[in-house]
């Protein structure tokens, strides 16, 4: 199985919480005016790399892992199986990026493989009226960070809280 990667990102804190290791797919339908990573939409851009040789590369660093894009759900098969071997194998958290939103997920039975998967979905397309440079990890309004456990349990939204404290 075989993911379309753009690049992988490692040490960022810019894609959720702590340091983060971030893989960017290529391929997205959504094409939000202003997305910030527009040449990831084509399904074509960056190359085919096993799930396998993505996950030892991100068995080399430290810290949890971010999956963004393009927008992984459209390869949630190869990602979903990553997503597995991470929080299996190597016992740390991942997010997602994706512009579908939470029910749309939940609604399709391929995406919604993923969902255990996963500690946050960040969901919604990116909307340029609803741009928020003060929100964390997210780019616009519409869009939240879901809890995504907490949200299976519950049977709605949860969303994530992040308390930006050092704890001691």
């Amino acid at each position: 199985m075989e993911i379309q990667l753009i690049r992988i990102v490692e040490d960022t804190t810019v894609d959720g919480p702590g340091w983060r290791t971030s893989v960017y797919c290529a391929g997205c339908r959504h094409a939000c005016p202003g997305c910030h990573n527009p040449e990831t939409w084509p399904f074509t851009a960056g190359e085919a790399v096993s799930v396998a040789d993505v996950f030892d590369r991100i068995a080399q660093t430290e810290g949890n892992v971010t999956f963004s894009g393009g927008d992984p759900m459209y390869q949630a098969e190869a990602f979903t199986e990553l997503a597995r071997r991470i929080t299996s194998e190597l016992h740390r958290t991942v997010w997602c990026y994706t512009g579908f939103t939470f029910d749309e997920v939940l609604a399709d039975a391929t995406m919604r493989r993923m969902l255990p998967y996963l500690e946050v979905l960040v969901d919604g397309p990116f909307i340029a009226a609803e741009r928020d440079l003060d929100l964390m990890f997210r780019g616009s309004r519409n869009q939240r960070l879901v809890d995504v456990q907490a949200s299976l349990k519950a049977g709605h939204v949860v969303e994530f809280e992040w308390d930006p404290r050092p704890k001691f």
